[in-house]
């Protein structure tokens, strides 16, 4: 056993039998580089990660490069998940040496940590075009020996333009910034498929979220039809597992037919948010059957004993991507009769096997069509389907099961907790709030140091690692919704008490924004101004300012967040969530002011409409005072009302 056998990280125990001599990020590691006077090679990635455990089973358990590697370096291990500050940074600097990135992600450092030289997955040997790892191993070995000159100099050009500060771009007008975005969208949007540009495809939440708040500001029809044929074509989809309810990272193809196997819980929290809002849109029950078999999923396959959300799940099983879910012929037909096998084989299309000689489930024929060609009432040909695929999720159980990361993600977690709140309210699931409290509970009262500060991960049985940017400010934003949506003041001191430690020890320099860390070992302090495929912590913490500044009708707060929101929008790509954050501040201030006993009819009411703008708020008052609610427009007060029919028709105004 190496080092990584004292860690906590299920990725870095996956390794710490491994030959090679790993250390985990950290002061002994850099300390043995300069005694040695080696280069480190630092690998990143994540227990789920497909090619991450290629490379650890062809190259990091070879014994010859393990030896070789160990002899002329410092070998580092980390988990992304749990430092995504060490992975933000050297992502950058594979891209500026022209590596397009991806994970594992592999780059060698001076023993002062600055890049020398970047790739991804290598083979142990050459392989279709790529060099193999035991070939860069020594060629990084030989120029360190032969030519280090040179080798430093080009480290100092990468630690220079990566200390250069970010060209974020001049404040964006938000309204402009709005309007090139959706036009850039429309010619970016696949028109047959649904989603944004070609393969490989990812959900892409942010986007999605800030599409559906223009349609809510602006009433354009694109827009919601762009997010709708995304979403339902999705639902449809190989990456959607049409027997357990979970969706897979992305489809490698342009189709959503072929996904890549791995379930990250920080999709299904932002997907979950997303079906539940085309539920309150259109009323169809397709999309609240998505959104239910969303929370059945976290609650069979990722629910922690705790009450809080493992961090994902694995692509692999027994060896093999995606083993655990595809299907033949032959076994359905072992499984089912031949008629109800005739039926599934032409629902889900498992004739025509695409993917190693399996299909991967996804709804060719719904049944609608199905009944239609078979002449059955389509109540009956459903009532089949659910039948048989009951059996093919039970028989599918048996199987050997991907691994799970059992890891705690804070900021995850904050996603998902926002969305169950937000998604129970708007769905009338009072048990998705009830679960979202308790996760809550959980990361506040476990992953919370003596001043108020988050831990980024827990995992077995402790915390590692400060938590970063995302961690405060998704937690905050969760904390909120928690809030409007139980009526509860706790949650929303504990949101103002994250700000706090957030303005404390984020704050950047320049008065906008925030840093990533609250400290760094590393050797440039990163601010990440785009988003991914979840929301950056800048953009989330721009949420909270507003979300706050409306509460407490406290203009101030809605002006930071709208300059950081203008550098945000201001700088390259197109920054989703930041732009859904600029459509609020674009729409007036718009709060539900609750106060009295038996208040819940009246907040439940207005949760369930579609209003991505409005924020409930509860007044302290008489606890015997009859039910009340104001709505504030830009800070000016409605007179209050007290029946359901008289709210709506004050909210509808």
């Amino acid at each position: 056993m190496n080092r990584l056998a004292a860690e906590s990280s299920p990725y870095l125990l996956q390794h710490a039998a491994n030959p090679v001599d790993w250390y985990p990020w950290g002061e002994e590691a850099f300390a043995a580089a300069v005694e040695r006077d080696v280069p480190i090679f630092l690998s990143i990635g994540y227990s789920t990660c497909h090619w991450c455990h290629v490379m650890a089973h062809e190259s990091f358990e070879n014994s010859g490069i393990a030896a070789f590697l160990n002899e002329h370096f410092v070998p580092v291990k980390v988990d992304r998940e749990e430092r995504p500050d060490v992975d933000a940074l050297h992502m950058r600097a594979a891209q500026a040496m022209g590596v397009r990135g991806g994970w594992p992600l592999s780059v060698f450092l001076t023993p002062e940590g600055l890049p020398l030289f970047a790739g991804t997955y290598w083979p142990p040997t050459p392989r279709g075009g790529m060099p193999g790892f035991a070939q860069v191993l020594g060629a990084v070995a030989e120029a360190w020996r032969t030519d280090r000159r040179a080798v430093l100099e080009g480290a100092d050009r990468v630690a220079a333009h990566l200390l250069a500060p970010e060209d974020a771009g001049a404040v964006g007008d938000l309204e402009r910034g709005v309007a090139i975005a959706v036009e850039t969208l429309r010619a970016q949007f696949d028109r047959r498929n649904g989603g944004f540009g070609g393969a490989p495809k990812f959900p892409q939440p942010p986007l999605l979220q800030f599409l559906l708040r223009h349609h809510a500001r602006t009433g354009a029809p694109d827009a919601l039809a762009m997010v709708e044929q995304t979403l339902a074509a999705m639902a449809r989809g190989g990456i959607h597992d049409q027997l357990g309810g979970g969706f897979a990272r992305y489809s490698v193809d342009a189709r959503w037919k072929v996904p890549h196997f791995e379930k990250m819980l920080y999709d299904h929290a932002q997907l979950l948010e997303l079906y539940a809002d085309l539920v309150t849109i259109t009323g169809e029950d397709r999309h609240r059957a998505v959104a239910e078999r969303i929370v059945a999923w976290l609650e069979r396959e990722m629910l922690a004993d705790d009450g809080a959300f493992a961090a994902a799940l694995d692509a692999d099983s027994e060896g093999e991507e995606g083993r655990f879910y595809v299907w033949t012929e032959a076994e359905v037909d072992a499984l089912l009769g031949p008629d109800e096998a005739a039926l599934v084989k032409d629902h889900f299309g498992i004739r025509d096997p695409e993917f190693e000689g399996a299909t991967v489930l996804c709804v060719v024929r719904g049944a609608d069509e199905l009944a239609a060609t078979r002449g059955e009432p389509v109540a009956a040909v459903r009532e089949r389907l659910d039948r048989a695929t009951g059996l093919m999720l039970a028989a599918r159980s048996h199987r050997v099961r991907p691994a799970r990361d059992g890891k705690v993600v804070a900021a995850w977690n904050g996603l998902a907790i926002h969305a169950l709140a937000h998604a129970g309210r708007a769905l009338g699931e009072g048990a998705w709030v009830a679960r979202a409290e308790a996760a809550a509970s959980f990361v506040l009262c476990t992953m919370r140091d003596d001043d108020g500060a988050l831990a980024r991960t827990f995992a077995a049985g402790r915390t590692s690692g400060a938590g970063v940017l995302e961690d405060h400010a998704a937690m905050a934003r969760a904390l909120l919704t928690l809030y409007g949506a139980t009526g509860n003041q706790h949650w929303r001191d504990e949101a103002v008490r994250l700000v706090a430690v957030v303005r404390e020890r984020f704050r950047h320099p320049s008065g906008v924004g925030f840093h990533d860390t609250a400290a760094t070992d590393l050797f440039a302090r990163p601010r990440e101004l785009g988003d991914g495929v979840t929301p950056s912590g800048n953009a989330l913490m721009a949420e909270v300012l507003a979300v706050l500044g409306t509460l407490e009708h406290d203009d101030g707060l809605r002006a930071e967040a709208e300059e950081l929101v203008g550098l945000l929008v201001g700088g390259p790509g197109i920054p989703g969530f930041a732009l859904a954050v600029a459509e609020r501040l674009l729409h007036p201030a718009r709060e539900l002011v609750l106060a009295g006993s038996g208040v819940a009819v009246l907040r439940d009411a207005a949760l369930a409409r579609f209003d991505p703008f409005l924020v409930v708020g509860h007044a302290a008052g008489e606890v015997d005072a009859g039910p009340s609610a104001t709505v504030c427009e830009g800070f000016t007060c409605q007179l209050p009302v007290a029946t359901v029919a008289e709210l709506v028709a004050l909210l509808e105004a």
